[in-house]
Formats: structure tokens, C-alpha cells, sequence
């Protein structure tokens, strides 16, 4: 059996029906696709990483968001539920239901989002015009590749990427000079070690 082939659909329509669902969906150039539900370990690693960052951020100008906000990436006319995302527009959260741009976003990946994760969103992320860092953290290991924008053109197309590994720190450039232990990304899990 063979299924019907998806029409494109209008971002202001599929704003309306996602808002309207009780299941999340991504955006991307006028396509709708469904997203899987989390693990217990994927889910504690992006709440850690959201308390950990929310923590830093609590009174300044900026605020961190954990997987029910929006991201809207206007470049590539894609819409996203990241894991865990900095926005730096507002030091006030309101009504909105979609970021336009974020100082820092992250995905923990899963088997089914892994290569989406690394080629699609990274492409889509870089062209996030307040973008600083993109970490995608693996729920397998400890494990976190930090893209972030290169001062000097190089690397990447102006990006440089570094994996972080058991014992290490993540240094924050993105947000703020104080690194980020990965044994607190992981802790509570059975990968903690």
C-alpha cells in the first residue's frame, strides 16, 4: 500500500493546527512532520541542561525554554520544538507561541532524530541570525559536540566544532565564561558514570 503524498501546507496553517493538536509537530519548508515521544534518560538530560542554564540566566536579559516553545527559523522557512534553547529577545516571557532567533540551542538526540539532529537542524540552526552555539548531546554516552560561530571565517563556514567527553567541561561562550560539567548534564541517568 502506498501512501498519499503530503501537499505543502502555509506556515500560518500550520501554526494553527499545531497550536490546536495535543501532538507536536516540526515544520519544514511547507511539510508537517510528527515527532516521537522521549525516554526517561532523554528527558533528564534536557531538563538538567535547562536547569543548569536557567539557573545562569535567572534576573538577566535572557530566558531558556525546554521542549513545548517554537522556534522559528525564517531562513529556511522551518519551524522546530528544540530540547532546551536560549532566547535573548526579551528578559519577560509572554504570550507568544514561537522564538524567532536564540542565542544557544540544543538537541539531545535519540535513534530516530540522530542524523536530523547533525545535518538538517544544524544547517537550518546556523542560519539563526543571533546564534552563538548549537550543542547536540548524545543520550548514549557522555558525549556533547558544541558548534559554535567562529570569530575569525574558517572552520565550518565560520563554525568551529568541538566534542566533549567524560570528565570534561563545556566552555559556556554562548551565554556566559563559566563551563558547564557534563557529569551535571548527565546526572540522574544510567550514563552518569
Amino acid at each position: 500500500m502506498t501512501l498519499p503524498l503530503q501537499k505543502p501546507v502555509a506556515l500560518f496553517d500550520y501554526l494553527a493546527m499545531d497550536n490546536a493538536s495535543l501532538q507536536r509537530s516540526e515544520y519544514v519548508s511547507g511539510y508537517i512532520h510528527a515527532m516521537t515521544g522521549g525516554t526517561m534518560r532523554h528527558n533528564r538530560i534536557s531538563g538538567n541542561v535547562f536547569r543548569a542554564l536557567a539557573n545562569r540566566l535567572d534576573g538577566g536579559p535572557c530566558q531558556v525554554f525546554i521542549n513545548d516553545m517554537k522556534l522559528h527559523v525564517q531562513a529556511t522557512n522551518s519551524v522546530y520544538y528544540p530540547d532546551v534553547f536560549v532566547y535573548c529577545g526579551s528578559s519577560t516571557a509572554n504570550d507568544e507561541r514561537v522564538a524567532q532567533d536564540a542565542s544557544l540551542v540544543v538537541e539531545v538526540l535519540s535513534d530516530s532524530t540522530a542524523s536530523i539532529d547533525r545535518r538538517e537542524k544544524l544547517a537550518a540552526y546556523q542560519k539563526l541570525p543571533g546564534l552563538r552555539a548549537y550543542w547536540i548531546v548524545s543520550q548514549t554516552e557522555q558525549r556533547v559536540e558544541v558548534f559554535t560561530r567562529a570569530a575569525e571565517a574558517g572552520s565550518l563556514g565560520g563554525w568551529r566544532a568541538t566534542a566533549y567527553t567524560v570528565g570534561e567541561s563545556i566552555p559556556n561562550a554562548a551565554l556566559d565564561d563559566a563551563p558547564l560539567a557534563l557529569s551535571s548534564v548527565y546526572a540522574g541517568t544510567d550514563i552518569a558514570g
